[in-house]
Order: C-alpha cells, then sequence, then structure tokens
C-alpha cells in the first residue's frame, strides 16, 4: 500500500481545470505513472475527507526539446480528473499539506 501523499503529487491549475471545477465539480491532480484508479479514488478520499464519483486519467508523454544540436525529452506523466459526488465540498487545494 503506498502512501497517499506519494499517490497525489500535486494539483494542476490551468484554465481548463478551473473550468471542470466549476461547471463539472472536477479536479485534476498529477499522479505517478504507475498509480490506478482505485488508489487515486481512495488517496484523495482520505486526503480530503470527502466522497469521489469517479477519476479520469490520462498519460501524458514528454516534449521533445533542444539545446543546440542537441535534442532530449522531457519525462512523461500522468493526470487524474477526479469528479466529486453531488453534496461533496469543493476541494481547496491547500488543505491536505
Amino acid at each position: 500500500m503506498k502512501d497517499h501523499h506519494s499517490i497525489i503529487l500535486r494539483p494542476i491549475i490551468t484554465e481548463k481545470s478551473t473550468r471542470l471545477k466549476k461547471e463539472n465539480r472536477e479536479v485534476c491532480f498529477e499522479v505517478p505513472r504507475g498509480a490506478n484508479k482505485i488508489e487515486i479514488k481512495k488517496a484523495v478520499e482520505q486526503l480530503f475527507k470527502i466522497k469521489v464519483e469517479s477519476v479520469r486519467t490520462q498519460n501524458k508523454t514528454g516534449k521533445v526539446r533542444r539545446v543546440g544540436r542537441n535534442s532530449g525529452r522531457t519525462k512523461g506523466w500522468k493526470k487524474a480528473f477526479v469528479k466529486l459526488k453531488e453534496g461533496e465540498k469543493m476541494i481547496e487545494y491547500f488543505e491536505a499539506v
């Protein structure tokens, strides 16, 4: 069993995630590539003391970057969209610090 703090790495705060938070009651987190939906759901429920309706994940590939003539790739990462159940309070990101 992984620690819940090691499952939820950081919140992702973008225009899209802010819109999803307001309209669909969804919050967005960066999670480890090996984390599955069940682990993510349990971690969010334990850390924030709320009920989760569903979890969607998205694997993001690293971008190709160049420095002079050398090219490399940034590391890939995983994004989780967590939908909260109706009636649950909205997550404020600084609560589980």
